[in-house]
């Protein structure tokens, strides 16, 4: 596996060894030791899974307490992913990233504790799945609005296209406001 550092020094994308022949392939998606070296970790609790339509964007969710790690990998289609720091102590602290995930390349990305985390589906469908530090605790997640001004996110959305979002999502906070990280 390879293991690409982005503009922002925790976030990882994974490059997959695939070995193709006339059958298929095989991959390995995760090996705790190579894992552990990279500094990827402690440990993954939860394994979910989502499947959305073109124009779907999920985000920008975190979750103040028990906050989750995520490895994150397109099963099926293609999705642009967005990580946002949340982490006060950080020097890229309300800095985001962002990278087209798909299941034609394989690819993962590793999002660290600390960041909000969304997606727009750019294919006409996409299946995610991602493994997480934490367990789901809906009492300390928290929503940033996914076009808050102040950020700038990028989204690959034509001239005019209004993305398809939860109504938690539609009323997500700015970030001027949100709880961040120490």
């Amino acid at each position: 596996m390879d293991f690409l550092k982005t503009k922002i020094k925790d976030v990882i994308i994974i490059f997959p060894n695939i070995f193709s022949d006339e059958r298929g392939f095989f991959l390995e998606t995760y090996r705790e030791d190579i894992f552990f070296r990279q500094g990827i970790g402690p440990k993954f609790v939860q394994d979910n899974h989502s499947a959305s339509q073109k124009g779907v964007l999920r985000g920008l969710h975190y979750q103040i307490k028990q906050a989750q790690g995520k490895l994150v990998r397109v099963i099926s289609g293609e999705i642009y992913d967005v990580v946002l720091d949340l982490r006060k102590s950080s020097k890229s602290f309300g800095q985001w990233v962002g990278f087209f995930l798909s299941s034609e390349l394989k690819q993962q990305l590793w999002v660290p504790p600390g960041f909000a985390h969304g997606f727009f589906v750019v294919s006409d469908l996409a299946e995610v799945s991602y493994k997480t530090t934490d367990y789901y605790a809906p009492n300390f997640e928290r929503t940033i609005l996914w076009n808050d001004p102040e950020l700038k996110i990028s989204w690959p959305l034509t001239i005019g296209q209004k993305p398809m979002v939860s109504l938690k999502d539609e009323k997500g906070i700015y970030f001027s406001n949100a709880d961040y990280y120490p």
